[in-house]
């Protein structure tokens, strides 16, 4: 009598066994031939097919400007991910599994998410119950020594006039009321303490085994280099160990940053962990995103603004801040060309002022996050951050609603 596998051994994908005709006929009319025969003969058993049609939708993925790409394409790279998949599921490769899975929620469509989270999940299980996850050990918290932190030593490496102008004022307890009234209309920063003590994560996030446990084989895109603006800047893909491992050896590859990656859709654990402030509701709230930023003492984001309302919430460590108004724009020099036009020319670490004289002399504010701080960053406002010591640091964006009074 022939073995019959069990429901454990099998990577189950409803939606995808639903919508797979229709989304197959929408590829072939958008030209997508020969993807959809490799993929009909993935779903019959073939997995060398399921690698090629994964292979023709990336290439689809990369034909041009990310909003350029038709969404369809970017299912039809869900579609063959969960082919994929299963055939590293039913043979027992479960990491492996939840690589390819996780490229599916990252770079794929919206219509098969759900099964690439299920099979996550899954795999994750079945993964966990045949390799030991690490619970003992000294060498466990991501900050060992806070106390060791000295302001003085630190401010050599800060750019110029670091902590000597006007330092952003900190508020505790303030209202959302208080809030709106004194920071959100007028546009100013300001810092906010005491808002975080009820958040899972800071309590949670210093600890290497649990982040280890709830995403440790989670893939992930991270960033290497001293910022994006550097000519030797890089991505990789690495799995969240691999991404904690290279932060804790220091490691000689250079500068290993998670930098505004949406996290918290992707891994559904790390965002138990947090709670969107009250403040993020001011002015009729549209929320835009809410993104990681984990990595060693000494990543830097250069200086540049972005469109939207931003807190940035400091869960683990410190970070240094600097902040310039909207108004001095043109004393900072933003590049010309279009993708980098919210960026600046300078380089406040390496500040050429026979280059970029105007800079010299524009006024700012700063300050040093400290961890279970939020800094509130108005619109288009200007601001360079350097981690001080290991940092992980969530940021919420949104923008208030055309119909707000406000």
């Amino acid at each position: 009598m022939a073995a019959v596998n069990s429901d454990d051994d099998v990577l189950s994908t409803p939606i995808l066994d639903d919508v797979s005709h229709n989304l197959l006929q929408r590829i072939s009319e958008e030209g997508g031939y020969a993807y959809v025969r490799m993929s009909s003969r993935a779903a019959n058993g073939d997995v060398r097919a399921a690698e090629a049609a994964r292979e023709m939708a990336w290439e689809q993925l990369h034909s041009g400007p990310w909003h350029t790409v038709l969404p369809v394409w970017r299912d039809a790279y869900s579609m063959a991910c969960l082919h994929v998949a299963k055939f590293h599921y039913g043979n027992g490769e479960y990491i492996e599994a939840i690589r390819v899975l996780d490229m599916g929620l990252i770079m794929g469509g919206m219509v098969l998410r759900k099964d690439l989270e299920n099979g996550v999940q899954k795999a994750t299980e079945r993964a966990n119950s045949i390799v030991r996850v690490l619970e003992d050990g000294d060498n466990t918290k991501l900050i060992t020594n806070h106390n060791a932190f000295n302001l003085m030593e630190v401010l050599q490496f800060l750019p110029k006039k670091s902590l000597s102008c006007k330092l952003v004022g900190k508020r505790s307890g303030l209202s959302l009321e208080a809030f709106m009234r004194d920071y959100f209309l007028s546009g100013s920063p300001v810092l906010l303490t005491d808002c975080m003590t009820h958040w899972p994560a800071t309590s949670k996030w210093n600890d290497l085994n649990y982040l280890k446990k709830v995403a440790g084989y989670r893939t992930v895109p991270v960033e290497v280099g001293k910022n994006y603006l550097c000519t030797d800047w890089k991505q990789e893909m690495l799995t969240f160990s691999e991404f904690l491992d290279r932060i804790q050896s220091n490691s000689p590859i250079g500068p290993t940053y998670l930098a505004q990656h949406p996290l918290f859709d992707q891994i559904q654990e790390l965002r138990n962990d947090i709670v969107i402030p009250d403040y993020c509701f001011a002015g009729g709230t549209e929320m835009k995103s809410v993104n990681a930023w984990f990595g060693p003492a000494g990543t830097v984001t250069p200086l540049h603004h972005d469109p939207h309302h931003n807190i940035l919430a400091q869960v683990v460590g410190k970070k240094y801040v600097r902040l310039y108004p909207a108004s001095l724009s043109e004393e900072l020099y933003p590049h010309s060309e279009s993708m980098l036009k919210n960026s600046s020319q300078v380089d406040l670490d390496n500040m050429d002022p026979n280059e970029f004289p105007k800079i010299e002399d524009a006024e700012f504010m700063d300050c040093i996050l400290e961890e279970g701080e939020m800094l509130y960053i108005p619109p288009k406002w200007w601001h360079y951050v350097r981690s001080l010591t290991t940092s992980l640091s969530v940021s919420f964006w949104w923008s208030a609603s055309p119909a707000s009074p406000t």
